[in-house]
């Protein structure tokens, strides 16, 4: 999926200076950005404070939309570099077509995973014929140095390994969740997480202390509890320090509703979410991410100098390759702010 602003801003992330040692429970709050002339989506990465999870780098989340006498999703061909895109479906179709032939509609439960590379295009149009509502979340995830510049590829996984628990389905996208590992190509260490929860569910799942994680919420809203306060090296054994909670009391909880985004920052080594209704939720994970990068418009790169190259080849037919679905989309004007890559956080 594009970024289709026409004054996109220059987003500048990475390095680890500024991931927190510890877990933390930010709630970051998305906005409203229309894609093309029919789809209204919440950007909620990159946002104000945080413009990275991991290798996480972009989170729109769409609908749930009534498009049953509407042309719903139509996204022209428009290019990519340095990024892998997935598509994830809750509900709806959604034809992908690229620059290396591939022609497949997405359906909910299915993977989409489109690595940009060097170069790559592609359009995604809901079809002719289509399901009534159109949901779901697109999401980047930004390549390291040494896979920025592979060659473009596309995989299309519709098996993908499920878990489930009292009130839980959990479907892993990619990445790997208490041994289940999805077979979609990944190049850091990360996962991704499809969370239906039950009404009344009261689940755990194990984390990577390592990693860095966030949560959204496409429908529903879930409750994400931390757990105990841990002891205190220096309190007396038995005793509890003035004014804390009880040894295993519950001591933060925070409400997750569709537009919005937590950050549970690192050291966790399980996440326990409760829901009131039922619930779907993305949870959202990896290693730190020490590069730095720029980031604008569709591009990702290691320079402000790669990026101009890349509109620049983009502008001139060059590189990308041809793909059906409409007029290609012109990149906008080039900001005027040099193009320097820096941190992770604004």
């Amino acid at each position: 999926m594009s970024n289709l602003e026409l004054r996109p801003g220059l987003v500048t992330c990475g390095g680890r200076g500024d991931t927190p040692g510890e877990p933390v429970l930010e709630l970051l709050a998305g906005r409203e950005v229309m894609l093309g002339e029919s789809t209204k989506v919440r950007r909620l990465l990159p946002t104000l404070g945080r413009r990275l999870v991991g290798a996480w780098c972009f989170i729109d989340h769409y609908g749930p939309d009534e498009i049953a006498d509407q042309s719903g999703m139509q996204v022209p061909p428009h290019p990519h570099i340095g990024l892998q895109t997935v598509s994830w479906l809750l509900d709806g179709a959604v034809r992908h077509r690229d620059s290396l032939g591939s022609d497949v509609t997405i359906r909910p439960g299915q993977l989409a995973l489109m690595t940009a590379g060097h170069a790559i295009a592609h359009s995604e149009q809901s079809p002719a014929v289509h399901p009534a509502l159109l949901h779901g979340a697109q999401l980047w995830v930004a390549l390291p140095g040494r896979s920025r510049n592979i060659p473009p590829a596309f995989e299309h996984h519709t098996d993908l390994p499920v878990l489930t628990d009292r009130g839980l389905r959990a479907t892993v996208l990619l990445g790997e969740l208490a041994g289940a590992a999805s077979a979609g190509t990944v190049h850091t260490p990360l996962v991704g997480v499809d969370l239906a929860l039950d009404a009344g569910a009261d689940v755990r799942l194990p984390l990577e202390p390592d990693f860095e994680y966030a949560v959204l919420a496409p429908s529903g809203a879930g409750t994400v509890l931390d757990g105990p306060r841990p002891p205190d090296p220096g309190a007396d054994a038995g005793a509890e320090p003035s004014g804390a909670e009880p040894s295993g009391a519950e001591v933060a909880g925070v409400r997750v509703e569709p537009g919005g985004l937590l950050y549970l920052g690192t050291g966790r080594s399980e996440l326990r979410v409760r829901a009131e209704s039922a619930t779907r939720l993305l949870l959202l994970g990896g290693e730190p991410f020490e590069e730095r990068l720029v980031m604008w418009w569709n591009f990702v790169a290691g320079s402000g100098a790669e990026i101009a190259e890349a509109r620049t080849d983009w502008m001139a037919g060059r590189r990308f390759g041809a793909v059906a679905g409409g007029q290609p989309l012109p990149a906008p004007a080039m900001p005027a702010t040099p193009l320097i890559p820096r941190g992770r956080t604004r």
